[in-house]
């Protein structure tokens, strides 16, 4: 068998993806008894009280069988407090899948997506190893720039991928600046707003995308459960748009994707309010926390309202993971995501963040003591707090 005749060459030519171990078989690994998990923007409060007295009560029978097909009632639910119909939304296994249904539904060879070249992954990989070329416009002062997308959009270009705010940099698009943006695009290009952090934010200035949908009929709207409501672990995201844009998406739709568990466990955790203001100050706790470690070990940040934050670091990212994981910390590498230098760090309980800063405190003490010029390659100070660029 001859695999690289069987395989089209533009996914023998991807680079696969390989996950980190389990966090057992990372102890053993770096010899440690704790490990704190700061590289995957989780919520540590997570899940909210509701689901997690749901999941000590799940009931067996849901096991045996299979789950809605179309995820009704969590649809119904979830239509009547966005002020959409149930028609308008359309769930998958994380918003990973969500973005696949789309790319399919409207993609063939020949077209193209335009995204920034310095954002979440997932659009750029899952059009390349479709066969999909992906037009990376550059970031303009760590923010989608306009113009540049707009420079890279012609007639073949099908989607327009804009995360709002920004993984990894936490920046982030006004409402004036999102709407005028597909106003100069016009209505021959789908735009898809990924909000995955969007509950997050409370800024006044920040767009909430489903609210546009009356005006703009080719915008997409993406969500997950997995960030502000804590459920990484069952794999759930939703999509919102135009009943005439869904139902063409449904056609790619994997039927029964979305687990019994992870529908119920979203049924319970949407809306809570409570819980949301929790997150949110613990987030704006452990972001000070970091601004102050910065400042006092003159390390560039960039941060925002999410729960994530960026440090640029004197050497290597490479080396800062694995000393950093020597002492327990595990945090997000950034020289693939085109960040050579920098780590994201995400933002965890008090305790958590203050084992963070006394371990990077410790690595960056140690390198500068080794070598008197590390605190001067790539640092130039404090990075101001970025709000909407």
């Amino acid at each position: 068998m001859n695999l690289d005749t069987l395989m089209p060459q533009y996914v023998r030519q991807f680079e696969t993806y390989i996950p980190s171990p389990p966090d057992d078989e990372l102890k053993r690994m770096f010899g440690i008894e704790r490990l704190i998990r700061l590289n995957n923007n989780e919520n540590p409060l997570g899940p909210p009280p509701a689901v997690a007295a749901l999941l000590r009560s799940l009931d067996p029978a849901l096991v045996p069988r299979y789950p809605s097909g179309d995820c009704f009632h969590l649809r119904e639910k979830l239509a009547a407090q966005l002020g959409l119909t149930p028609k308008q939304l359309l769930f998958g296994n994380g918003a990973n899948e969500v973005i696949a249904f789309v790319i399919k539904a409207f993609c063939e060879q020949g077209d193209n997506i335009v995204t920034a070249d310095r954002t979440f992954a997932v659009y750029e990989w899952i059009a390349r190893f479709s066969g999909l070329e992906a037009r990376l416009a550059p970031l303009n002062d760590f923010g989608f720039d306009e113009e540049a997308l707009l420079a890279q959009v012609d007639r073949r270009t099908k989607l327009v991928f804009i995360c709002n705010p920004n993984n990894p940099t936490g920046s982030w698009w006004s409402r004036d600046r999102l709407i005028s943006f597909l106003e100069r695009l016009g209505p021959d290009h789908l735009v898809v707003l990924d909000e995955a952090y969007c509950e997050f934010m409370d800024q006044p200035d920040y767009p909430d995308g489903i609210s546009l949908l009356s005006r703009f009929s080719n915008l997409i709207i993406f969500r997950t459960f997995s960030k502000m409501y804590g459920l990484a672990g069952l794999r759930i995201g939703y999509l919102a748009g135009v009943e005439q844009v869904v139902d063409s998406i449904r056609k790619t739709c994997i039927v029964y994707s979305v687990n019994s568990i992870a529908q119920v466990a979203a049924l319970a955790a949407f809306g809570d309010q409570e819980f949301i203001r929790a997150t949110r100050s613990m987030v704006r706790e452990g972001q000070q926390m970091l601004a102050e470690l910065c400042s006092t070990l003159q390390l560039p940040l960039l941060a925002g309202d999410c729960n994530f934050a960026m440090i640029r670091l004197p050497f290597s990212d490479t080396l800062a993971y694995r000393s950093l994981m020597q002492q327990g910390v595990m945090i997000r590498t950034m020289t693939a995501f085109r960040f050579p230098g920098w780590i994201r760090v995400s933002i965890s309980t008090r305790d958590e963040m203050r084992l963070f800063c006394e371990a990077l405190s410790r690595l960056v003490h140690s390198r500068t003591d080794r070598n008197p010029l590390a605190r001067a390659y790539g640092v130039s100070g404090s990075m101001p707090h970025i709000s909407a660029v």
